[in-house]
């Protein structure tokens, strides 16, 4: 009877000791990121809580006083409200995870330029590694934005008081059926770009015009290994409207090794290590331009955006430590990057 109680302790400490190793693992891998994700959930949207209405009071207060140059110190003090409530997401991000940070290329930068910055786009993960790589180095960062983003719950009225452009795309059978909207969204452009005149700023376009994903790679038949097909009217418009104001081009690739990863894997602390270059680049005569009507210039500008996109393709894969091989593919191909958080950003 005494070999084969024995033998019964042995059994439950055995059985005890897989369920705990099991469930660490389990606690480890799974509970952990999700209450990290969810506390930083929360710390940023307590601080949207808190700065938005201070936003909204000082744009009432900018609407109703129509004195142009009273307006324009409104501006300023707007992106400066902005800048603050950036700076405390960072701060918030920081607190719940460690992050690998590997950045190169800010040092030269100033604050008081206007700068057109363009990236690669992966997801709203990017947004807030340019939000924290370029805080207190370039003027505060405005991205174009579709027009259905407009009605996201406090962001889309942020967007606005700080004057973010919406835009509102057309499609071609659309624009066949209703020929005087072409040229609506130059017109947007060129509105916006009006407000920017005044205070330095630093204009964003994801030139993809949407996320990176193994499928839209596919089925667009993407030349490259770790891009989309680049989409030059966004930044053509800018050039059109506002290129001889423009100090210079600040080119960035974004790259997460590993990856790719969704907002929520971010939030959750699973992305460990993030890569960034930026490359400053001269604005020259030219880039500047007529994109709407010209079509030489046009054909041009097309030409010299798929060859910048060529070199950040190929910069990737040395960021990633890669030699370039014909047919062999990115680690952002892996898998599937489908980021269902969060709305696309143009």
């Amino acid at each position: 009877m005494q070999p084969f109680g024995g033998f019964i302790v042995v059994v439950v400490r055995l059985g005890v000791y897989l369920c705990l190793t099991t469930y660490k693992g389990l606690f480890m891998r799974e509970i952990i990121p999700t209450l990290r994700g969810t506390l930083t959930t929360i710390l940023v949207s307590l601080n949207t809580m808190f700065w938005v209405p201070i936003l909204f009071f000082f744009t009432f207060l900018k609407i109703i006083i129509p004195i142009k140059k009273v307006r324009v110190g409104f501006n300023w003090f707007l992106d400066r409200i902005a800048n603050s409530w950036i700076l405390f997401n960072n701060i918030g991000i920081k607190l719940t995870r460690r992050i690998k940070w590997d950045v190169n290329g800010v040092e030269g930068l100033e604050k008081n330029k206007w700068y057109l910055v363009i990236s690669n786009h992966q997801s709203w993960t990017d947004i807030v590694v340019l939000q924290k790589i370029f805080l207190g180095k370039i003027p505060f960062l405005k991205f174009f934005l579709k027009k259905e983003l407009m009605w996201v719950p406090l962001l889309g009225p942020s967007w606005w008081a700080l004057d973010f452009p919406f835009m509102k795309r057309y499609s071609k059978e659309l624009l066949e059926k209703k020929p005087h909207l072409k040229g609506k969204d130059i017109e947007i452009t060129k509105r916006a770009c009006a407000k920017f005149k005044y205070i330095p700023v630093s204009i964003m376009n994801f030139v993809e015009g949407t996320r990176f994903t193994r499928q839209k790679h596919d089925k667009q038949e993407s030349p490259y290994r770790n891009l989309l097909r680049p989409k030059s009217g966004g930044i053509g418009f800018v050039f059109s409207t506002m290129g001889e104001q423009l100090s210079s081009i600040v080119n960035v690739t974004i790259v997460y090794p590993g990856g790719p990863y969704s907002f929520w894997d971010f939030l959750c602390g699973r992305v460990k290590e993030i890569l960034v270059d930026v490359e400053e680049l001269p604005v020259t005569e030219n880039l500047v331009g007529d994109y709407v009507n010209d079509p030489v210039y046009r054909d041009f500008f097309q030409k010299w955006v798929n060859g910048l996109w060529q070199e950040k393709d190929e910069k990737i894969d040395q960021m990633l430590g890669r030699k370039t091989s014909q047919g062999s593919l990115s680690p952002y191909m892996s898998r599937d990057n489908v980021d269902v958080e969060a709305p696309e950003i143009n």
